[in-house]
């Protein structure tokens, strides 16, 4: 398998660390904004045949087609900031190749009741644009990271293997990490994290179907497994709510973070004084968006590692009837800093986020996974990927709750 890896920054590097070591990915292009940065990551490959580094604007659909032509790769894996996912998403197309991303196209709220009803939703462009993709005889295959990703196989393998019916899929993340030496210090893109925690959280149910509700809404007390503990989840945007009904038959879907009370306090400072817009203003004599200033303002995620400690867990709660019985499940994923670093030296909210989307390259590769059109991961069968986890070092695990 070729692939064209658009964007190199944490996730980026920790996909192409843990796909050296797969004899079948022939060749990885790393193709970045930051030409730096994509050679920074070729040099600890060391092997610049097989990760040739290439400059690209992700926003320019032309360059995109261009290197997949170029290298005549098989996959075009988009991870980049979702910002770029419609360049990124019809390069593919137009150039025959096979699409994944872990985070679908953009939403856009609803312009005169946006906590109550829908706007544009999360993946509404791609999922529209199916029939053309299955016309093709084309595979997008969106959505695959950790959360929306695993979370979406495990919903999926509670449907078939663990339940006879279900109440409530409800993805839950949280985690105990902490970054010494910075008073703030996000362990992801903060850019992607302002878009999901600040716009209106969707929720499903059956006999609803999607709607909104206030940013950190619905506040509960989850306990996490592996010595989390007890943590206060929110409301927030995310895919799975918009993937799993599509698939899995329950009546509600939702999503809930860990974010703590200072985070969300800090993501209300950013929204109230308009440093959470994405749209250019002009300082001086330079446009420039908000958001972006934040962003670099902030350390790179991707260079935390050595200064982070703790676990970070993703999974999914399952709520529904067994055998005429109640039955609660929580399955999970608990990846720990330290051990992420010592494997691979990616800190652990990337390394967890990364396995994902190699799994699913390597299911497509050897014919396990197939499919055409715009495809969530709920859409396959979830034992393969759920039995390659521990492979890949990631296993996962079951709680009754």
């Amino acid at each position: 398998m070729k692939v064209l890896l658009v964007g190199v920054g944490g996730v980026g590097e920790a996909i192409a660390i843990m796909a050296q070591s797969k004899s079948w990915v022939e060749q990885i292009v790393l193709a970045d904004y930051n030409l730096e940065r994509a050679k920074e990551v070729q040099a600890r490959l060391n092997d610049a045949t097989r990760f040739p580094a290439e400059f690209v604007d992700a926003a320019q659909q032309n360059m995109v087609e261009e290197l997949a032509n170029k290298y005549q790769v098989d996959l075009i894996m988009n991870a980049a900031d979702p910002l770029y996912n419609v360049p990124i998403f019809e390069a593919a197309y137009n150039t025959g190749k096979t699409y994944m991303d872990l985070a679908m196209t953009l939403s856009e709220p609803h312009p005169e009741d946006p906590y109550n009803q829908c706007g544009v939703k999360l993946g509404d462009y791609q999922f529209e644009r199916a029939p053309l993709w299955e016309k093709k005889g084309l595979l997008a295959l969106v959505g695959l990271g950790v959360e929306p990703g695993m979370a979406d196989v495990f919903a999926r393998y509670a449907q078939d293997y663990l339940f006879d019916e279900i109440e409530e899929i409800g993805v839950r993340d949280g985690s105990n990490l902490e970054v010494r030496g910075y008073e703030f210090a996000p362990s992801f893109s903060i850019w992607t994290t302002i878009e999901e925690c600040l716009n209106p959280p969707i929720i499903w149910e059956k006999e609803r179907g999607w709607y909104t509700t206030p940013p950190f809404s619905e506040a509960e007390v989850f306990e996490f497994p592996e010595g989390i503990g007890k943590l206060e989840v929110v409301n927030v945007e995310h895919e799975e709510v918009l993937l799993v009904p599509r698939w899995v038959k329950c009546k509600r879907v939702t999503f809930k973070y860990g974010l703590g009370d200072k985070f969300i306090s800090v993501l209300k400072t950013l929204h109230m004084l308009g440093l959470d817009s994405k749209e250019p203003i002009k300082v001086k004599d330079v446009m420039v968006a908000p958001r972006d200033v934040v962003a670099a303002c902030l350390p790179n995620p991707a260079r935390l590692g050595d200064r982070m400690f703790g676990k970070t867990c993703a999974g999914t709660w399952v709520k529904g009837v067994k055998d005429g019985k109640p039955r609660q499940v929580y399955i999970y994923q608990a990846a720990d800093n330290e051990e992420c670093m010592r494997k691979w030296g990616c800190q652990a909210v990337v390394a967890q986020t990364a396995f994902n989307p190699l799994i699913g390259w390597d299911l497509l590769e050897h014919g396990v996974w197939k499919g055409v059109g715009v495809l969530g991961p709920e859409a396959f069968d979830p034992l393969p990927f759920m039995e390659k986890m521990a492979e890949y070092g990631f296993p996962y695990r079951i709680k009754e709750m």
